[in-house]
């Protein structure tokens, strides 16, 4: 479904990503490591065309969408979710998840038809779906941190992507909110057939849930493959853990 070749951007003379190639086939869970943190948000940034790479090309369902902008490769089924919290603070969680249908879907309105009532169905179904119907009229701003990274994936989800690109998830999260959100995030991917690439810091939510894992250092892949197989990689290990050769 997304096939990223030999990805590359510098800024000012300092290589961010150096060559990246890899492929997230449909419907699988893959995953982005990178030991020290340096280049994953830049390089979703490349494939979800808020950068413009300097070589490469990002191929999204057989297309080539290198540079696209983000709010069209939406358009085309591209969802992303941020590490910062990406919400509507002022607005209640109902209004937020409504505001996202609102401007997704073409559908005419009918000038005597309450706001409120507009996609009303499928604001209560998503709520329901990421656990937060029974939150819907609070205040998002108020919200524990867990939740409101429910709320931003209802935000993602109400874009209806095929493709979910999610920077670190579980970002903050504590233990009990961090195998909530791993079991919601599977849940939701089985129920719609999403497909969905993660970065993240938390290795065992990695290894618990990834298809397929692709492993950055400086900027460069250095392994690419089934947990197990990046587990057992020596290379892997003399980054990640310190071990010599």
């Amino acid at each position: 479904m997304l096939d990223v070749r030999d990805v590359r951007k510098s800024f000012d003379g300092f290589q961010a990503v150096g060559g990246v190639s890899f492929t997230v086939p449909q419907g699988s869970i893959s995953a982005i490591i990178v030991p020290n943190g340096a280049g994953k948000t830049t390089l979703f940034n490349l494939v979800t065309g808020h950068l413009t790479p300097d070589a490469g090309r990002v191929i999204f369902k057989a297309r080539d969408v290198t540079g696209i902008a983000p709010h069209d490769l939406c358009r085309l089924g591209m969802g992303r979710s941020f590490q910062r919290t990406n919400i509507f603070p002022r607005l209640t969680v109902y209004q937020n998840i409504q505001a996202a249908f609102l401007s997704h879907r073409s559908r005419g309105w009918n000038i005597f038809t309450p706001v409120e009532r507009l996609y009303r169905e499928e604001t209560e179904t998503l709520l329901d779906s990421v656990g937060l119907l029974d939150k819907a009229g609070e205040v998002s701003g108020f919200l524990s941190h867990g939740n409101q990274k429910q709320l931003e994936l209802g935000l993602a989800l109400a874009l209806e992507p095929e493709i979910l690109l999610l920077d670190e998830p579980t970002a903050g999260m504590s233990a009990t909110e961090t195998r909530e959100s791993i079991r919601l995030i599977e849940r939701i991917a089985a129920e719609r057939g999403l497909t969905l690439l993660f970065t993240e810091h938390d290795m065992a939510v990695v290894f618990s849930i990834a298809h397929r894992i692709t492993v950055l250092h400086q900027g460069k892949v250095i392994a690419d493959g089934a947990p197990g197989e990046v587990r057992r990689d020596p290379e892997v290990r003399r980054v990640y853990l310190g071990e010599s050769r």
